[in-house]
């Protein structure tokens, strides 16, 4: 009897699921460069309305801060490298001026945590930080301590599956196999100190 799956995936897509870099088809890109399809943007700004300009600090080569420039919102793009895109040389974690900014990214993973409590060191009250990340973030003993002190507004979970390129190489992925991530817009506002709610889109 043949089920239905929501997802149909090969040998290796349990351990891609977990994230386990040692059964990733290739290496992870040196600088951890793995481009959003901007349809990201417009499920979060479907739940999300956002007050004021927006800092996108890990703008690779402008997939997110387009889509949110098409959608009317001024944009200020930086990243660490140059990708030809926005201004580079800029490394957020070495930021310390409060700005009055909203923060919308997807960080390079290995840094997410660091990004998720740097970017509300420079928010100011009210403002909203969003963080593009695998489901699995909402796991481990040192996020809980994150979560604890910093809790989300909104965990918005992806029903369907987003990509995420490597090098923005969206056709090679999709001819590869698509994704078998799973990911969500996390959501804080400065100053918040509810609790969590968990929401599906997509």
């Amino acid at each position: 009897m043949q089920q239905n799956k929501d997802w149909v995936g090969n040998k290796n897509s349990v351990y891609k699921s977990m994230g386990a870099s040692n059964h990733t088809d290739c290496t992870r890109e040196e600088n951890d460069f793995y481009a959003t399809e901007p349809k990201a943007i417009d499920i979060l700004c479907e739940v999300e309305k956002f007050a004021g300009d927006i800092w996108e600090c890990a703008a690779g080569r402008g997939h997110l801060a387009e889509r949110l420039k098409e959608l009317g919102y001024v944009v200020c793009s930086t990243d660490l490298v140059d990708r030809g895109y926005g201004e580079s040389g800029v490394d957020f974690l070495k930021q310390t001026d409060i700005c009055d900014f909203n923060i919308i990214t997807n960080p390079p993973y290995k840094f997410a945590q660091e990004f998720v409590e740097k970017a509300l060191e420079l928010v100011k009250d009210g403002k909203k930080v969003c963080m593009f990340l695998k489901l699995q973030f909402l796991e481990g003993k040192k996020r809980k301590e994150l979560f604890k002190k910093y809790p989300p507004k909104t965990v918005y979970v992806s029903s369907s599956r987003l990509h995420c390129a490597k090098n923005a190489e969206f056709e090679e992925m999709i001819k590869g196999g698509s994704s078998a991530v799973a990911y969500a817009w996390y959501v804080w506002q400065k100053g918040f100190q509810g609790e969590t709610v968990v929401k599906w889109v997509n």
